[in-house]
């Protein structure tokens, strides 16, 4: 590290360039190759991925992403001529527009009767065509209520926005007072995406602030986040380039943004801060970011390695949607390591000695180098949680297990236009068909059958009826078969909405009792599809891999441990504390997103199940920032152990010198997660709220309080090692001992002084 350091000291303005050219580069190749991501939730040997498949195979060109026409009245009925006639002209003009292959509007009585195009309906089939699904009609029975179908000539994501918002304006402009007219549709939610950069760029600018009230330099503020913005970026063109070689979620990219700046600007803090305490003890400015590289550089790799090693844990679910996600976010996580020990010790070098404020120049040059001791409110919190370890203890670990309650009432499940802000057209045009038509028109259900023989056409005549005797079911569409003859497919619209407990109640239900009951003595093979199957089975098989994708992330992150601080304690502590930071940020994240308290008010929509893979996402991401604060933490308290062998000194110094830069980081890393609550994706918002929770109870709870108190209690008990064991472990080390400071060595801190700087 040192060798590495010494040479873009050296060679400055070659380091600099060579990332600038990267980022050009991959920036620009992006741009030429455009994006392909794809959302594919699809499960194989699942049944709602048997039913996808069939459709594949059997029903192509049926399908492509569309939208969906809603309009309503309050007085009168949407049959009056007036309504009729402005509706029917604004339907034939959308028609019109490029890129739309039809409009099945419910003034045809010879157009085919749909489910609303774009709704989860016509995507439930998986990552296949659109099901041919069927209703009774297209206007409500009070006639107040109406919609119509577009379909596009292409998928959502490959369609000109341009074209999606011609649709939307032509529909919208034909409202009047007493018609209101809305779009739902996967395609017309692309309108809804904020194309500003608002989130990003709020979250740098507290990010900023934080710093430069921490530095006192406006030079240093700005190197970590320059450091951060030029390998976040070109993480995120990376990702667009990736996605054309394997399956990347179209959240991926914001995704690394958020983990990338957060973490990014972070390593590059503790750097920094290093490199100035360097500075303050006289060593040349080339020396003491050699030094910080060497030291705190080592444990920024280290843990990076551990973020990468859980988050690349999702690799063994072997399931391609998750597998993209993994690889996009390690990506972004070993630019930001790699730019954190490149380029800001480049950049370091050209500031000089700016990375110190006025103040801080005048005084080094006024009273010479002078030994570094903590101050103020962090030695006096560090001797108090000394005195009363028991107690903080409890009351930390009470706290914790009250955030965490409303895990136990975690809902994974169908998240869809419903769940949009209240102002948003595609929610509008949901609850319009929810009320007009029943929730269940928003998700229905796709039967696909394999047919073999006259039995099994016989079998499936009888089946309509069979469902529409079913509890639970709204209606049941006719059946419709293949060119070929040999698959046919019915939609069946539940009574509730497609995220209801309800509704996957019905799904068990039809797989277990009337599915095999209309198929007993035949050949006949029927599989329920749609958006509310293809999800729950998604939910099912990760909840049969997360106990293996957890218990390999821990152990894992516990061999690291044990090889960096040779101690059994230490590991198993990091381990329980990562638990309990994951379990009470779900917590937070059930509360808001799926009770709904105060999920309306922060603009993040209806109430709603949590997305099922969000766990595995989320589980990999707060272990690896959980380990993050673990390594900083108890490396400075693992130095003092190895110089003094006094446990209770070592978690005091180890607190003391380590809790305001750990503290710091932690607003840095909510304020950066806190503002992708502005992206307007509710993914994205979850993960944004479920991270900087998670932060912020790791920081200023866990291990500003637990950790150290469970230390204290626990004595010399913390760092033993069998010796057996010590002996056949290899030997790391997370800082380099050679660098380290020696003036930690030369002051044995004992306690705390009135002015609350720890004395010898």
């Amino acid at each position: 590290m040192a060798a590495l350091a010494r040479w873009c000291v050296t060679h400055r303005l070659t380091a600099v360039l060579l990332w600038l050219s990267a980022l050009v580069g991959v920036t620009v190749a992006s741009g030429i190759a455009g994006s392909a991501y794809s959302n594919d939730y699809e499960v194989p040997g699942t049944e709602s991925g048997r039913a996808a498949a069939l459709l594949e195979e059997n029903f192509r060109g049926q399908g492509g992403d569309g939208g969906t026409v809603v309009w309503h009245t309050e007085r009168g009925s949407v049959r009056a001529a007036a309504v009729q006639d402005r509706m029917s002209t604004a339907l034939d003009d959308i028609a019109e527009l490029p890129g739309v292959a039809s409009v099945t509007t419910p003034y045809d009585p010879a157009g085919p009767a749909a489910a609303p195009a774009g709704t989860p309906a016509t995507a439930s089939a998986g990552p296949g065509p659109s099901a041919p699904v069927h209703e009774p009609g297209r206007i409500s029975e009070d006639g107040r209520t109406a919609y119509a179908t577009v379909a596009f000539d292409r998928p959502a994501d490959e369609i000109p926005p341009d074209r999606i918002q011609a649709v939307v304006d032509t529909a919208r402009a034909a409202a009047t007072d007493g018609v209101q007219v809305e779009l739902g549709g996967s395609a017309v939610a692309l309108t809804e995406a904020p194309a500003s950069h608002t989130a990003e760029i709020v979250g740098v600018a507290v990010a900023a602030v934080v710093l430069f009230l921490a530095f006192g330099s406006l030079a240093a503020s700005l190197l970590p986040i320059a450091t951060a913005l030029v390998s976040v970026g070109t993480a995120y063109a990376g990702i667009g380039l990736l996605g054309h070689v394997m399956t990347v979620a179209d959240f991926a990219p914001m995704l690394g943004m958020l983990i990338g700046l957060g973490v990014g600007i972070d390593y590059a803090l503790f750097i920094v801060t290093r490199h100035r305490k360097g500075l303050k003890r006289g060593l040349p400015v080339a020396e003491a970011a050699r030094n910080a590289v060497a030291t705190t550089g080592r444990a920024v790799v280290f843990a990076g390695a551990t973020v990468c090693i859980a988050l690349l844990g999702m690799l063994i679910l072997r399931l391609g949607f998750l597998n993209g996600v993994a690889i996009a976010a390690s990506l972004t996580v070993v630019l930001t390591v790699a730019a954190s020990v490149t380029l800001l010790p480049a950049l370091l070098s050209f500031i000089g000695m700016r990375a110190l404020s006025r103040r801080e120049r005048a005084r080094l040059a006024e009273h010479g180098p002078e030994p570094e001791l903590p101050t103020g409110f962090a030695a006096r919190w560090s001797a108090f949680v000394e005195r009363h370890p028991k107690l903080l203890g409890a009351v930390a670990a009470v706290v914790m297990l009250v955030l965490a309650l409303p895990t136990f009432g975690l809902h994974l499940g169908t998240s869809d236009q419903g769940n949009n802000p209240a102002a948003s057209t595609t929610r509008q045009a949901y609850d319009l068909l929810a009320d007009g038509f029943g929730p269940g028109v928003n998700g229905p259900l796709t039967l696909v059958a394999e047919l073999d023989g006259a039995d099994d056409r016989l079998a499936l005549t009888t089946l309509p009826d069979a469902l529409r005797a079913t509890g639970g079911i709204e209606s049941v569409g006719p059946v419709t078969y293949s060119g070929s003859g040999n698959t046919a497919v019915l939609t069946v619209v539940p009574e509730t909405a497609p995220q209801s407990r309800q509704t996957s109640d019905l799904v068990d239900r039809l797989r277990d009792e009337v599915l095999p009951t209309a198929e007993r003595g035949t050949s006949l093979e029927v599989y329920v599809g749609g958006v509310t199957a293809g999800y729950d089975d998604f939910a099912q098989v990760i909840i049969g891999k997360l106990p293996l994708f957890v218990g390999v992330v821990i152990a894992l992150g516990c061999l690291l441990l044990l090889l960096a601080f040779r101690s059994i304690g230490i590991p198993l502590k990091a381990a329980l504390m990562n638990v309990a930071a994951v379990a009470s940020a779900f917590g937070v994240v059930v509360a808001i997103f799926q009770w709904g308290i105060g999920s309306e008010l922060l603009g993040l929509g209806r109430a709603g199940p949590i997305e099922p893979f969000l766990p595995v996402i989320m589980v990999s991401v707060l272990f690896g920032l959980s380990m993050d604060y673990q390594v900083f933490l108890v490396s400075r308290m693992y130095e003092e152990w190895l110089e003094t062998g006094d446990n209770r000194r070592a978690v005091r110094v180890g607190l003391a010198e380590t809790s305001r830069v750990i503290n710091s980081a932690a607003v840095i890393m909510i304020a950066v997660f806190l503002a992708f609550v502005l992206s307007g994706d509710r993914v994205i918002a979850m993960f944004g709220i479920g991270l900087a929770a998670a932060v912020a109870l790791d920081a200023f709870v866990l291990r500003t309080l637990l950790v150290p108190a469970l230390m204290h209690m626990l004595g010399g008990a913390n760092w033993w090692l069998p010796a057996w064991l010590d002996r056949v472990l290899p030997r790391i080390s997370v800082e380099n001992p050679e660098c380290r400071d020696p003036d930690h060595a030369k002051i044995p801190w004992q306690r705390a002084s009135d002015d609350g700087r720890l004395v010898p």
